[in-house]
This record gives structure tokens, sequence and C-alpha cells, in this order.
């Protein structure tokens, strides 16, 4: 169904259902596009819809054939300055949700997280998934169970041979914009976390997210 515009209303919605109509979903519909019919979805699903002649309220339709193309990773990550960047990056590359993680490194410590979430919603509608990333509350590195993470281990780029990619995995870390401390190293390291390379040269941490998913992503092909 190319060209028909896809909105998230709710996570509550099903077949034959009527909604409010969102001000915004309205005046996106009619003074943008020009329609009143669209695609909306849900936990996984994708359906059609209609705006109602009013302009008050939302009817779901069928669901559609459409499969749902996230994936089932966790992305955890310190809040960087650009973490709008980061999160609409790994929402594209499909991630299940997000874990915000607070590191001795962290220095985005006010994050507006009603924004953010805005994004990974806008970056679900256009990336064509059927489903909205869940961003969970922030916790600290240090209150975490690592024993089945993998994380982007910046420790290449300074001659550690790392394995490229974890078979498997679904739940990466990423380190804040100073690197792990050497505390965390040796908490990964003691955990039986492991660390892989994304290559010889050090990444800003929203290029190292879309890396370190691409390289657990691509081996499902």
């Amino acid at each position: 169904m190319k060209n028909i515009p896809r909105i998230f209303i709710s996570n509550d919605i099903a077949p034959g259902i009527i909604l409010p109509a969102p001000s915004d979903a309205v005046h996106y519909l009619r003074h943008v596009m020009r329609r009143g019919d669209f695609l909306t979805f849900a936990n996984g699903h994708e359906f059609t819809a209609t705006l109602s002649d009013d302009n008050k309220n939302i009817v779901v339709g069928a669901c559609t054939s459409h499969d749902d193309p996230s994936n089932d990773i966790t992305l955890m990550f310190s809040p960087i300055k650009r973490t709008d960047d980061l999160l609409n990056m790994a929402t594209q590359m499909g991630v299940r949700a997000f874990v915000p993680v607070i590191m001795e490194r962290t220095v985005a410590s006010h994050i507006n997280w009603n924004r953010m979430q805005k994004i990974v919603i806008e970056a679900s509608e256009q990336s064509n998934r059927n489903s909205v990333p869940e961003i969970m509350p922030p916790v600290r590195f240090s209150d975490m169970d690592l024993s089945d993470i993998v994380f982007a281990d910046e420790r290449c780029a300074y001659g550690t041979e790392l394995p490229t990619t974890a078979h498997g995995a679904t739940k990466i870390l990423i380190g804040p914009e100073g690197g792990f401390s050497p505390a965390e190293f040796s908490a990964l390291d003691n955990s039986g976390a492991i660390g892989i390379s994304l290559g010889k040269t050090i990444l800003r941490a929203e290029l190292a997210a879309a890396v370190a998913i691409s390289r657990i992503t691509l081996q499902e092909k």
C-alpha cells in the first residue's frame, strides 16, 4: 500500500473500534495529505483506518497482510547529547526496546523523554514497522545483569582482537561519549559479556549503536 500515510494512534486498537481523532492527525490528513484514509499500527499489526467526515473520530478497519519488520533487540545506551539521533536511527533499524543506562562518564542527564517518545513514534511511522519501541526507565550500570549482553568494545581500535558478530544476541550495550571506564570494562569482562568490534576507528555513540545493530541483524538474513 504505497503512498498511503501511516499514523500511530494508540496501542489499544483492533478492527472495528472507533477512537477520538488526535488534532495533529486531523491536520496532517486533511491539510497536508488532503485525504481521510490511512494506515495505523500497534503491537506488530497494521490496520486500515479512516477519519470520519466530521474529523472527530477514527474508524479502524481490517488488519493488513504487512509483516512487522521489527526485531527482538533491546538497545541499552548511555544518554548522549544526540540521543534523538540515536533513537531515530535505531528505531528505523527495528529495535524493540530502549534502556537508558547511567554510567560513570554519562554527561547528558536532562533528556526530554516525552520528546524522545515522539521521535521514536515518527521513526516507526516512516520506517514501515508495525510497532513502536518502548523506552524503559533509566537504570544504573552497577545495577545491571551483564551476563547476556553484547557491547560495543572500543578497545578494538587500540589493537585488541574481537569478534565482529554475536549470534543470537538480543541485548546490545553502547557506552557514553567518553567511553566505558576501566571499572566498567572490568565488570563487563568479569560478567561474561561479549565485546564486539565495530572497526578500527572510534565512532560517535549514535553511529556505534547503528553499526552494532547491523552487526547483529545482518546474520539473520
